[in-house]
């Protein structure tokens, strides 16, 4: 058990997602990094999907109310447990009594999100298949809201034997994607792209958008060269998902994020690819992004990438628990 000791702005539970439930109109919710929430889960042996603390605010406290291995993904953020220092994208144990402290993102990777992982995962009830939080709604997670001082939240198998001291490369730096510094996203091009004229097209390939301040899980707000519509186009709601870029009158897209409402009428430009989700997920505010056209072959391939990078780092922990005590990492 570990108990919050920080009034943690939007801290919350979160797993891979609450799938197949858009057509009722119910949003994912998830991780905004699956992939650090997964590897924190495999250091420790749990299921990929189980549920984690995403925490994208900082400085955020907890105390281990018991002996209890955790693993600590995705943002570098100088972590503590007591005084000792702790390595990112590793595997660790806490005792008793100790407190574990997140500072301020630091490092080359630009990240924005620590996640950290429990063994057996967070042991919160499910709602519709997934114990991730629903803040729109009001559901799933730890009472449906984001955590605050005085919390307790279970590790679902917190007696079960980990082998920790072990870690990872972050995939920012094993599966880099850049474009003059910049994060670069993959996008499929949308329904009504061809609605927008050449020049915005062009523009949108070409230069850098800033993610706004008005941007949070629901969306990611982008400020750039509007996006200038061959003729005005009035649409009917229709069916959205992650992903998703839409352009409002404004011509400053929006891009939908892990929970976004299920419909939305604005032009889709295009989507970030799945694949990509989480680069887009770890982007800091007021950082700047870029996009990479893609098409559908070149997507699978992305997403295929991910999938073996994940299987590898299974692969791998699984050998470093089976080896004898003592053996070199």
């Amino acid at each position: 058990m570990i108990e919050i000791l920080s009034n943690a702005a939007l801290a919350t539970v979160q797993d891979l997602g609450r799938l197949g439930s858009l057509r009722f109109g119910v949003g994912t919710a998830g991780a905004m990094d699956d992939l650090a929430l997964a590897a924190g889960n495999l250091l420790l042996g749990n299921e990929a999907g189980a549920a984690g603390i995403e925490i994208p605010v900082f400085p955020f406290k907890v105390r281990f109310i018991e002996d209890c291995a955790f693993a600590l993904t995705g943002a570098d953020c100088g972590a503590r447990l007591d005084a000792a220092p702790l390595l990112p994208w590793w595997s660790h144990q806490a005792r008793a009594g100790q407190v574990l402290t997140l500072g301020l993102p630091q490092g080359a990777q630009r990240a924005s999100r620590a996640l950290l992982c429990l063994p057996g995962g967070i042991d919160v009830p499910q709602v519709l298949g997934s114990r991730s939080t629903q803040m729109r709604g009001a559901f799933g997670g730890h009472e449906g809201r984001a955590l605050r001082k005085g919390d307790l939240l279970r590790a679902a198998e917190p007696q079960r034997a980990c082998r920790t001291g072990f870690g990872l490369v972050p995939p920012a730096l094993a599966l880099p994607q850049e474009i003059d510094g910049l994060i670069a996203l993959r996008v499929l091009p949308g329904a009504e792209y061809l609605g927008f004229e050449a020049a915005s097209r062009a523009a949108f390939w070409a230069g850098e958008w800033r993610i706004t301040a008005q941007s949070d899980r629901y969306g990611y707000r982008l400020a750039g060269d509007p996006l200038q519509p061959v003729a005005p186009m009035e649409l009917r709601s229709h069916g959205i998902v992650p992903g998703v870029i839409q352009v409002p009158h404004s011509g400053q897209p929006i891009i939908q994020m892990r929970d976004a409402q299920p419909s939305g009428g604005y032009p889709k430009f295009g989507t970030v690819i799945e694949a990509d989700l989480w680069r887009l997920g770890q982007a800091p505010i007021g950082s700047r992004i870029r996009f990479i056209e893609t098409g559908w072959d070149e997507a699978v391939a992305a997403l295929e990438q991910k999938e073996a990078w994940l299987a590898k780092v299974a692969r791998m922990v699984a050998l470093r628990r089976s080896a004898p005590m003592g053996a070199a990492a």
